[in-house]
């Protein structure tokens, strides 16, 4: 019956030299941004915005996206162990990230942004990021897949993963759901750009909270909790935080399909 499903045991680790090791997590997160910079290149010379802006725009990013999931995980899912232990917040390279923390970071980092360089309101920007980090998303999850984390909740479905580094029980790939769902996303509002539908402020912005976090409560049924602390929760922490951002992104389409959007 094991050989119905698909056994996962690919090594998180590319290569190494000596004590350098190249793993696919620290890969595809580099990629991410490799992908959302051309991306955006595109974006800046579609609308005559001069190149040197995307790349302090790209710092902001990388800063913003980086430290704010970085103290998401710390914060949200294991705060008293962080907290009594506040050097180890310091070791991004020993994993640990966490979604809605680079959101609240990315929303930081593009403020500071907007205020600096008052000719991008801090919608315009949004309502384009955003459409990279979707996709993103994509990546990261698929490196979440290769270091079998984050995984999903035992399953007899023919598609069921047995991730050999943790148990040889069948598990939905949850991290495979999400990063197919954000790849959709990402089409849907790199779509919606190019018709020019974006000259609706706040629009974009809001679809992609609303798509985005809705998936996220939904999977989250389908996977393991993250801490102990969320065994026995009717939501666990994943979902309590998805759940303001998707209200807050119904709030902006609303608004910015109202005949004076939002600015």
């Amino acid at each position: 019956m094991l050989l119905a499903f698909i056994e996962w045991s690919v090594s998180p680790e590319i290569f190494h030299l000596g004590p350098v090791s190249v793993r696919w997590y620290g890969f595809l997160f580099a990629m991410a941004f490799v992908a959302g910079y051309f991306i955006m290149t595109w974006v800046f010379k579609k609308e005559g915005r001069p190149q040197t802006d995307l790349e302090q725009l790209s710092v902001y990013m990388i800063f913003g996206t980086v430290i704010g999931a970085r103290l998401g995980h710390c914060l949200f899912y294991n705060p008293a162990y962080y907290l009594s232990n506040p050097i180890e917040i310091l070791k991004v390279w020993e994993g640990g990230l966490a979604s809605h923390g680079a959101a609240l970071g990315i929303l930081t980092a593009i403020y500071l942004f907007s205020k600096k360089k008052k000719n991008y309101p801090m919608l315009w920007t949004l309502d384009r990021i955003v459409i990279v980090v979707a996709l993103a998303g994509t990546f990261i999850r698929l490196g979440n897949l290769f270091n079998s984390e984050i995984i999903g909740i035992p399953t007899q479905v023919s598609w069921a993963f047995i991730f050999t580094a943790v148990d040889d029980i069948p598990r939905h790939p949850a991290q495979l759901y999400e990063s197919i769902a954000y790849f959709i996303i990402f089409l849907i509002l790199l779509f919606i750009y190019y018709k020019g539908i974006e000259k609706k402020n706040g629009l974009l912005f809001g679809l992609f909270l609303v798509m985005v976090f809705s998936f996220r409560f939904f999977i989250e049924f389908l996977k393991e909790n993250q801490s102990g602390f969320e065994a026995g929760m009717s939501l666990n922490m994943g979902q309590l935080l998805s759940i303001p951002f998707v209200i807050v992104g119904f709030v902006f389409i609303v608004k910015s399909i109202k005949p004076k959007a939002i600015k």
